[in-house]
């Protein structure tokens, strides 16, 4: 299985490509257009600024390339928010690809969220043999509104989008590749989606 990372000098790359190197799959880091259209999967991972990670997209002409993908493209952290319409991190326009806006934790909670929390109500195939309210490991300072394309939710100062699905994009806020044998078993369901 042909496994690519989208490189846009946004992302926690090496434990990704650990992750799935436990799976026995290798995941190769490339921004070259050619190689992740002909890639089986594509994980699109974000660690960092959402206007910062966007102009780095469209220097290389990525934000152009992402939308039009047609194999499984999994948007991880900052990577799915990215996919949203707009976030109000820099007053971001997104993607586009999940029709819902990022929006700031209040003052009333901690930020960012860090640490372990529960994914409940889920709805996909990227939860085989996952339990609801699983714990799964988020850090984040900005939360995906509850849409109609929301495929797990997840409370913290308000209920929002932990994982988002149109069709062969899914989007996850958590970090699956350090959420221990739960987030493991993610990436395995994402590797054998249809």
């Amino acid at each position: 299985m042909n496994v690519v990372i989208i490189d846009y000098g946004a992302g926690n790359i090496k434990s990704l490509q650990y992750a799935f190197n436990r799976l026995g799959s290798s995941a190769i880091l490339t921004n070259s257009p050619e190689k992740i259209k002909a890639a089986d999967r594509v994980i699109f991972p974000g660690v960092g600024q959402a206007s910062s990670a966007m102009k780095m997209l469209q220097k290389n002409k990525l934000d152009h390339l992402i939308p039009t993908l047609t194999q499984p493209v999994l948007g991880i952290c900052l990577g799915m928010q990215l996919l949203c319409n707009t976030s109000e991190e820099g007053n971001t326009k997104g993607l586009g690809i999940f029709d819902t806006q990022v929006k700031q934790f209040s003052k009333n909670v901690k930020v960012p969220q860090v640490g372990w929390n529960t994914i409940e109500n889920l709805k996909s195939d990227l939860f085989k043999s996952i339990n609801d309210k699983a714990y799964m490991y988020l850090v984040h300072s900005y939360y995906a509104a509850i849409n109609y394309q929301t495929i797990a939710h997840t409370s913290y100062d308000t209920i929002y989008a932990s994982a988002l699905q149109h069709n062969n994009f899914y989007g996850v806020q958590f970090h699956p590749e350090k959420s221990g044998d739960v987030g493991a078993q993610l990436l395995k369901n994402f590797l054998e989606l249809d």
